[in-house]
């Protein structure tokens, strides 16, 4: 990723390091900032990509059912605090006039959203959004289950509590059974 400035992040980590009183030149930490650097880059990965071109690969295929790929793990970082969240996503989608993407193109598409700074929110609508106006489905569905280690290791300190959101499209935003379909086969 070219667009990553490697010097910059190595610096700040290094002015973190010492405003935390940690000494930056000590054995355990010569590295720290370059590998910070690196792993900025790979975590960070999505902030250029668009979601939507996962989905420029379609195939024909007269299927108007339920399309559902479900725990689709993610790791994120949460733009508030910088620290990570993770959790699963869940994406369903109903085709429409033959238009069927693959199913890892849905995965990819998470992997791509998720790789910047994010609010769980976001991932949600952003992905949900992504595939209607892609390929113009009878409806989406998403659902995102995460936890923030914002608040596992800071502030209210509550370790194992997830955060779950939805967005609805379509159908699914129409119809309650077929939004009830999409949760029982989540559950399992």
């Amino acid at each position: 990723m070219a667009n990553v400035d490697h010097a910059k992040i190595e610096e700040a980590v290094k002015m973190i390091l010492e405003a935390v009183g940690e000494d930056p030149d000590r054995e355990g930490l010569l590295d720290t900032p370059k590998r910070v650097a690196r792993m900025y880059e790979e975590i960070f990965a999505g902030l250029h990509q668009d979601p939507k071109q996962y989905f420029e690969t379609i195939f024909g295929e007269e299927h108007e059912e339920m399309v559902l790929v479900k725990d689709i793990t993610f790791h994120s970082v949460c733009e508030h605090h910088l620290v990570p969240f993770y959790g699963k996503a869940h994406v369903a989608y109903i085709p429409k006039n033959g238009k069927v993407t693959g199913l890892s193109k849905l995965a990819r598409a998470v992997e791509a959203i998720s790789k910047r700074p994010q609010l769980q929110e976001r991932i949600t609508s952003t992905i949900a959004n992504s595939i209607m106006e892609s390929l113009e489905p009878h409806g989406v569905m998403v659902v995102v289950e995460a936890e923030h280690m914002c608040m596992t290791m800071r502030g209210v300190k509550k370790p194992g509590a997830q955060t779950v959101t939805s967005a609805v499209r379509g159908v699914f935003a129409e119809d309650y059974r077929t939004r009830s379909e999409v949760l029982a086969f989540i559950k399992g």
